[in-house]
């Protein structure tokens, strides 16, 4: 049977404790020893979270089959597994992205004229991430290394209790919160004057919000529908503001670092507006699948993302 779950009803993945000794144990022991104490940890997730281990197989399969110059055999429970891992390894580097100080030759910048150019400017920007790689360190290297005060926008409680983590660990911290679940017209004003400031604002785009699919478009990803939130764009169009999509994501020798230029101004004509947002959406979902084709590790949605996911996935697949 197909499984419906909404990634809000899943718990957070580490409690603030939880959090902390983790960097306690990275600061102290190091990396290797950090390595190695979370394979257990990601072993009791594997066993533990069926519904995340079932969400991972899936999209790996369909990676594979969007892209199967990327693979030499179908993916299997063991690359499940590495998955999850990566996404142990990326919580670690999220505290580090606020908490430790990072080498701005650490980053591997995909386009540094571009990057150049834009970090110049002084209006405010509307900047869309995704649950790919690791957008801590996009909002840590463009808060701490170029000056510019952070507008962190959540779809919930989870999300905020992870920052607020963070914010603790740096305590000249410019990140700002705010639940965007529902925009009311205090807060959009509020978003605006900070927009009007030069401060910037980071949303992700590849979550549908607590009020579920009527707030949504369906597009294509990895081959099949997926339904992503139009929140973003209603919010650059009221905003009217530039946007851009960035995305980063640790290699074995660097930290990958893209601006994707998405939009001087978005307008949504009227008559047109269903159109109008899929098509946003779309180049949103095509760009963040170029991003999983690099990195297919990389993608951290431990949830039946797909609109309509394929039935007993997992006992479709032998054992990898």
């Amino acid at each position: 049977m197909t499984e419906t779950v909404h990634w809000s009803t899943l718990r957070e993945a580490g409690t603030y404790r939880g959090i902390l000794f983790m960097l306690w144990l990275h600061r102290h022991l190091g990396r290797r020893v950090f390595n190695l104490a979370l394979y257990p940890v990601m072993t009791y997730f594997f066993i533990a979270v069926p519904v995340a281990r079932r969400a991972s197989l899936e999209y790996l399969q369909r990676h594979q089959q969007s892209f199967p110059h990327c693979w030499d055999r179908p993916p299997g429970y063991r690359d499940v597994f590495r998955h999850m891992y990566a996404f142990g390894q990326s919580i670690l580097d999220k505290l580090l992205a606020w908490s430790a100080p990072i080498d701005e030759g650490e980053f591997e910048i995909a386009d540094e004229a571009l990057l150049a150019s834009f970090m110049q400017k002084d209006s405010g920007q509307l900047i869309i991430g995704s649950h790919f790689g690791n957008l801590e360190y996009c909002r840590g290297f463009v808060q701490r290394y170029k000056n510019k005060v952070i507008n962190a926008l959540v779809y919930d409680q989870h999300s905020a209790n992870f920052v607020n983590a963070m914010q603790s660990l740096s305590e000249d911290s410019r990140v700002h919160i705010y639940q965007v679940d529902q925009l009311d017209i205090p807060t959009i004003l509020t978003l605006k004057a900070k927009i009007e400031a030069g401060e910037w604002l980071f949303i992700a785009g590849d979550r549908i919000p607590l009020s579920g699919e009527q707030r949504t478009v369906n597009v294509r990803f990895l081959g099949h529908d997926a339904p992503l939130p139009i929140g973003p764009y209603m919010l650059a169009k009221m905003l009217e503001c530039e946007v851009q999509l960035m995305f980063s994501y640790r290699t074995r020798d660097a930290i990958r670092f893209e601006l994707v230029p998405f939009a001087d101004k978005i307008t949504v004509p009227r008559g047109q507006r269903d159109h109008a947002l899929q098509s946003l959406a779309q180049r949103f979902a095509d760009a963040l699948e170029k991003q999983c084709e690099q990195a297919p590790f990389q993608w951290f949605n431990f949830y039946p993302y797909w609109q309509a996911p394929s039935e007993s996935t997992e006992e479709q697949t032998s054992r990898g």
